[in-house]
């Protein structure tokens, strides 16, 4: 195939860029992020029982007061409404039970600027206003909402909120993503240039290493900036892409996603001279799946946080199939995972046109690898509960 234009001279993103494009793929289309979080939803699922434990720990305070949850890393589809209904639902049933009337609740809804809040917001039902009759009556209703709702646009390795101005932080399935990808990754000068490659999964120790020192200090930031904005007796909960294995080359699920059939893609792409080597090597995909160890070490390290709760999580696969035995639909699902969470970052760097052809190949490989797919790609979960000292 002839090349689809001359890509030596498109603009490489740089880290300083990162903050204000990435986001999920936006929009309803077929490959966006709203129609293609039914795994995360799912994974969310499961683990709501955690959640509530959380919450369980959330100290009550005078109901005159208005209680305020933020969702950060929200993205664009529904899975952040239904959880802040169940925050929302919980906590009430929480003030009820001591015999008090449940407070106000605030919702803030937080990503990066670049995240598509007009695809959420129209997803938010209106608010409640008073002729549903009780806050109970409000809840079960599945036309109305029961809380204000607002948008908040920023990096969460950033302080966002007020000092003391939240009861509850959430954050799923988003601090695996990292700030930056680091220099060293990208320099050739460096032992951690990531040649060859698009992601750490069976990289070199010093690219790993590199990852997990990012990791490890946006993970630090993030807590800074929390520890000041959390109420006293507040709670987060937290989960986040994480891996079974001590070697941060060995990303697990995320390794599985990202270091396979999607690395071979960009191979193709190499090898059929729509693209250069060097174009290749400049893109890395801004993800790094933590161990326990690695999260728990940022965690005292930081020391304004105490651990409720830290496990691994067996999530699942993020490929959500009517068919299992459908190949072309499983390698449509897989193409469409790494588009809706990656697309934005691709078509920045090699344009939209080769981006299609790029996410062609995706399907086309894991088409022809869809029983092993389907058995193999699993997603573990870092949770944690973390409550101010």
């Amino acid at each position: 195939m002839a090349p689809l234009g001359d890509n030596k001279d498109n603009v490489v993103v740089s880290n300083l860029k990162l903050e204000r494009m990435l986001s999920m793929k936006g929009g309803k289309g077929e490959a966006s992020y709203a129609n293609n979080s039914q795994a995360q939803a799912q994974h969310a699922l499961s683990m709501l029982h955690l959640l509530k434990d959380t919450l369980d720990g959330v100290q009550l305070n005078s109901p005159e007061i208005p209680f305020v949850i933020a969702d950060l890393g929200c993205s664009c589809g529904s899975n952040t409404i239904f959880i802040i209904d169940v925050i929302v639902e919980h906590m009430s049933k929480r003030y009820e039970a001591v015999g008090q009337e449940p407070p106000e609740f605030s919702a803030f809804f937080s990503d990066l600027p670049s995240n598509d809040f007009n695809t959420l917001f129209q997803l938010l039902p209106p608010l409640a206003n008073n002729s549903c009759g009780s806050m109970e009556e409000c809840l079960a209703s599945n036309s109305h909402r029961s809380y204000f709702a607002a948008g908040v646009p920023g990096s969460f390795y950033r302080r966002l909120f007020p000092a003391r101005s939240i009861d509850v932080f959430y954050s799923a399935f988003s601090l695996h993503w990292l700030s930056q990808v680091p220099d060293i990754v990208l320099d050739k000068r460096s032992t951690a240039y990531n040649k060859g490659k698009i992601y750490i999964h069976g990289a070199n120790e010093n690219t790993a290493n590199a990852y997990r020192k990012q990791f490890q200090t946006d993970l630090a930031n993030y807590l800074g900036a929390r520890s000041k904005e959390m109420k006293r007796g507040g709670s987060m909960f937290l989960a986040c892409l994480g891996r079974t294995s001590v070697d941060p080359t060995d990303q697990g699920g995320a390794g599985l996603l990202f270091g396979t059939h999607y690395q071979d893609a960009w191979d193709d792409l190499v090898q059929e001279g729509l693209i250069t080597s060097e174009k290749r090597d400049k893109f890395n995909i801004p993800v790094y799946a933590p161990s326990i160890q690695d999260f728990k070490e940022v965690v005292e390290a930081n020391g304004s946080f105490k651990i409720n709760n830290l496990q691994v999580f067996r999530g699942g696969s993020p490929l959500v199939v009517n068919h299992p035995d459908d190949a072309a639909e499983i390698g449509r699902a897989l193409a469409n995972s790494c588009r809706s969470v990656s697309g934005v970052l691709v078509d920045a760097h090699i344009g939209e046109q080769l981006s299609d052809e790029l996410f062609s190949r995706v399907e086309e490989r894991a088409m022809r690898h869809a029983k092993e797919l389907l058995q193999n790609l699993q997603f573990f979960h870092i949770v944690a509960s973390l409550s101010l000292v």
